[in-house]
């Protein structure tokens, strides 16, 4: 194919002659003969390419209500094509003319053979390209009103094509409305060359061609089968869905996923199953990455007394933003929080397609785009996926979302397990590490194990609710059962008996879905009662997208509802950003009151404006008379602007104190006294005085009380908390100093100067302790004692032992010690038990193992055997604290002993009395 240089195409095309018969609606109609068109392609050549067509002769009849409608054959179509770049297209198209008859709705139209179009390609070269085509004889059909209308041709169509710059992240978006391939000359060009023989493909416009050969294509138009009735597996009423040609709708259930209690699940299948993992595991994500999305579940235990798990937090992932929506306390009161980036986010938040915001009783997590709404709650989630842009391309604990609950247990690989308990633990979240996560490495194969044997228990009434007249209503939509049991289990196997009420509630919401609203928590208290916030009310149902100010009639509404606080009625959102609720859209002022548009009004000396076209509030300062000139004459006061008593709004001068013009003072105070500042009324400026420190003043040195003060002549003198009333000090009270006489051990009193007050201690032995009591020494035996330039010191030297040589002792004196049984720190991991109260995991316990010398051995200086005893025990320690959770909910701090270091200490040998 050569380059096509750009120029001008004209195709000139006679209108064609139809004729409508109107078939019976129990026979099909007779197949005509097809015509052939023959199309000749000189030399092409920059500038304009001609091709006339003669008009063919077709029939034109209405297909029921599940085919789509033709797109009408224009008479004449010019096509000007210039060189394609980032910028603008532009087609001219002129409108067709056709005649249709109709069909019975209740019978399937009769199709007539559609004819065989034959095209002959010369040597293409550049020049001028003309085509004569025969007329074919055709028929055309109508789109049903459950498919989308086909775009009607307009006179100009102008296309701006952007540029996709290089490094940008692209995600496959669906597209909102269906598209068609336009039929033009340049399409049928292009297409024949790239299909083999007998090869089937799409042509355009729903339509589809086959190459018989020789550039010859069999035209087969695209029918619609009727719509069939399906039941979803899930409960969840069927909805309407594009085939994935978007030429024909079909029923589909739409992807409905929760989790509630401890945990209980149900797939996007309706398949019900219970799973007690403590790790981060895949939700939801795409078979078959598409739109970047996936959805991951984080479980924790969260029972002190039952081996039960719960959704901490649900983590949502959408090309590179990633949202954590967790309850921070699973033990107490919820306290719900939207993460990013490890920050909490304030809600309403929204940001790149991705928005939240909270009713009070859940997170809802909202991607309006691909139409997912995700909520969290105390300890429940649900999952809303629309099966268009998701049906059978799911996977994780949630399944597969292709109404078939048989492969919803499938592991990765794509493997089937027997028991969808199983299956969830190979899902864990490879990309959010958490170590104490294991990943089974054996997929187990035969029937699925029976189920341990529960101890018995009577649930609570709170569950009797959901098999009561109270959701009698509901009950034809949606059967209680699971939801009953799921509650009974959660009642005898969770110490906290508010966990029992996400079964209620997730069967409220569930039942919402079918248009069923029960107000339920006023028939239990322990369940208790929703208050909401100021400006907002409790409604069982409302809806997870709630209307604002902001809302954009064209933008898809997401339907689904959910539990929480709205706002009153007759009021809104002021904007999706927003919690405040209004009954009218305007502006805020910057007080947060709303104004209505073109609303005028004063606020902070300025007269204000609500403008409609911006959604803002303009002010303008307010303008005042001009104030008269005056003067300032004392110190540090300035001319200063200030406002009018009179009229707030407006400012007058007036004479105002500004300390920094103040002269400087240079004023200093003696040794024990300090400037003390005052301004007298009236005045600027400050004015100094010298104050006593109430501290004694000795030589020019200050001394604060009890201190003592260094004298001469052997006296000892202290600064007392007496004061003198001359000075306003504290006195100096001396006595004659007392001289300490006792010296330590190998010490002893001397008065070396005559001239000092008192002698000093001179070391005249070396003083030594052993086993708890301390010798004197001044020569050598038995304790080395040395004396150098008068200070005496014990010198201590190490015996080199010769090698231990085994062949050198008898067999029987041999004794074998182990270096690994030395005193020291061990560990153990305990779970702490205390008055019917347990820690939550098991507390890191220290304590001191190890052997230590014990021996008895002959005193020479005692004439007697002296018995040596040590053991291992702690040398420091420390106390530490942790958390002990109760039955009844409460939590109490435990505080324990934790060893750091042991140590061989000596204790007393006693010696065992014999038995007589």
């Amino acid at each position: 194919m050569p380059t096509i240089t750009p120029g001008v195409v004209e195709t000139t095309t006679s209108p064609p002659e139809t004729s409508s018969t109107e078939i019976p609606a129990t026979t099909r109609p007779p197949t005509e003969s097809p015509s052939t068109e023959k199309t000749t392609m000189p030399t092409m050549t920059p500038g304009v390419v001609e091709t006339t067509t003669s008009p063919p002769e077709t029939s034109s009849t209405e297909i029921p209500a599940t085919t789509r409608p033709p797109t009408e054959s224009p008479s004449t179509e010019k096509t000007t094509t210039p060189t394609i770049t980032p910028g603008v297209v532009e087609t001219t198209t002129s409108p067709p003319e056709t005649s249709s008859t109709e069909i019975p709705a209740t019978t399937r139209p009769p199709t007539e053979s559609p004819s065989t179009e034959k095209t002959t390609m010369p040597t293409m070269t550049p020049g001028v390209v003309e085509t004569t085509t025969s007329p074919p004889e055709t028929s055309s059909t109508e789109i049903p009103a459950t498919t989308r209308p086909p775009t009607e041709s307009p006179s100009t169509e102008k296309t701006t094509t952007p540029t996709i710059t290089p490094g940008e992240e692209e995600t496959t978006t669906p597209p909102e409305t269906p598209t068609t391939t336009p039929c033009n000359a340049t399409n049928f060009y292009l297409i024949f060359h790239l299909h083999q023989q007998n090869e089937t493909f799409w042509l355009c416009n729903c339509t589809l061609a086959r190459c018989i050969e020789d550039n010859i294509i069999e035209i087969i138009p695209y029918e619609c089968p009727p719509l069939q009735n399906i039941t979803c597996a899930n409960g969840m009423p069927p909805v309407e869905v594009w085939d994935e040609n978007y030429c024909c709708k079909r029923h589909a259930c739409d992807c409905y996923c929760e989790g509630w209690g401890d945990p209980h699940y149900m797939t996007f299948d309706g398949l019900s199953y219970s799973h007690q993992g403590n790790c981060t595991y895949v939700l939801m994500e795409e078979t078959v990455p598409k739109y970047n999305f996936k959805i991951y579940v984080d479980n924790v235990r969260c029972d002190p007394t039952e081996d039960v798990s719960c959704p901490r937090a649900v983590i949502v992932s959408f090309n590179s933003l990633v949202i954590t929506l967790k309850n921070q306390n699973l033990m107490g009161p919820s306290k719900l929080e939207a993460i990013k980036d490890g920050k909490t986010l304030p809600l309403p938040y929204a940001m790149n397609g991705v928005s939240v915001s909270s009713s009070s009783l859940k997170l809802i997590l909202k991607i309006p785009q691909l139409q997912i709404v995700v909520t969290f709650g105390i300890i429940g989630f649900t999952v809303h996926l629309p099966y268009q842009f998701f049906g059978g391309n799911t996977q994780g604990h949630c399944g597969t979302c292709n109404n078939n609950q048989a492969d919803d247990c499938m592991i990765p690989g794509g493997q089937l397990v027997h028991d969808c308990a199983v299956m969830a633990d190979f899902w864990p979240a490879k990309d959010i590490y958490r170590p104490d996560c294991p990943v089974p490495t054996v997929v187990p194969t035969g029937s699925p194990k029976p189920q341990p044997t529960m101890k018995p228990c009577n649930s609570d009434s709170a569950c009797d609710l959901l098999t009561s007249s109270l959701f009698a209503e509901c009950h034809e939509f949606v059967s209680p059962d699971r939801f009953y049991q799921s509650c009974v289990f959660d009642s005898c196997h969770m110490s906290n008996p508010t966990v029992e009420c996400t079964s209620l509630q997730v069967y409220a919401e569930t039942c919402s879905e079918f248009g069923v609203c029960i107000y339920w928590r006023n028939h239990t208290t322990m369940c208790g009662k929703i208050d909401c916030s100021p400006g907002k009310v409790y409604k069982p149902c409302g809806p997870a997208s709630q209307p604002s100010c902001d809302d954009n009639p064209t933008e898809p509404v997401l339907n689904v509802m959910v539990e929480g606080c709205f706002c009153p009625e007759g009021q809104i959102l002021f904007s999706k950003e927003s919690t405040l609720c209004v009954d009218k859209c305007g502006c805020l002022d910057p007080e947060g009151i709303v104004r209505e548009f073109n609303e005028r009004f004063e606020y902070n000396c300025q007269d204000c404006l609500c403008e409609e076209t911006t959604k803002t509030v303009t002010c303008k300062p307010k303008v005042c008379s001009n104030p008269g000139a005056i003067s300032c004459n004392e110190p540090g006061f300035i001319i200063a602007n200030e406002t009018d008593p009179d009229d707030s709004c407006c400012s007058k001068l007036t004479c105002r104190c500004d300390s920094r013009t103040c002269p400087p003072s240079d004023m200093k105070c003696n040794v024990g006294y300090t400037p003390v500042v005052t301004v007298p009324d009236g005045k600027c400026c400050p004015e100094y005085t010298c104050e006593s420190k109430k501290v004694c003043v000795h030589k020019g040195l200050e001394y604060e009380p009890g201190t003592t003060i260094p004298v001469v002549d052997c006296q000892e003198c202290n600064c007392t908390m007496e004061v003198d009333p001359k000075s306003n000090l504290f006195k100096v009270r001396c006595g004659w100093m007392s001289c300490p006489e006792t010296c330590e051990h190998g010490y002893e009193y001397v008065d070396t100067d005559p001239y000092a007050c008192c002698g000093q201690c001179v070391q005249t032995h070396c003083a030594v302790s052993i086993n708890g009591s301390v010798q004197l020494t001044n020569h050598h035996p038995p304790i080395p004692c040395l004396k150098v330039d008068g200070t005496f010191m014990v010198t201590k030297s190490k015996i080199q032992c010769p090698p231990f040589q085994q062949s050198n002792c008898q067999p029987v004196s041999i004794q074998h010690t182990t270096k690994d049984q030395a005193c020291k720190v061990e560990t153990m991991l305990k779970t702490i038990t205390y008055k019917g109260c347990q820690s939550v995991e098991e507390v890191e316990m220290t304590y001191c193992e190890g052997s230590c010398n014990t021996y008895s051995k002959y005193s020479e200086l005692e004439a007697s055997m002296k018995h040596t005893c040590t053991c291992c025990r702690e040398s420091r320690t420390s106390n530490r604290t942790v958390d002990l959770f109760c039955l009844n909910g409460i939590t109490t701090p435990y505080t324990y002993t934790h060893v750091h270091q042991c140590q061989c200490s000596e204790t007393d040998c006693r010696t065992r009395r014999p038995l007589v």
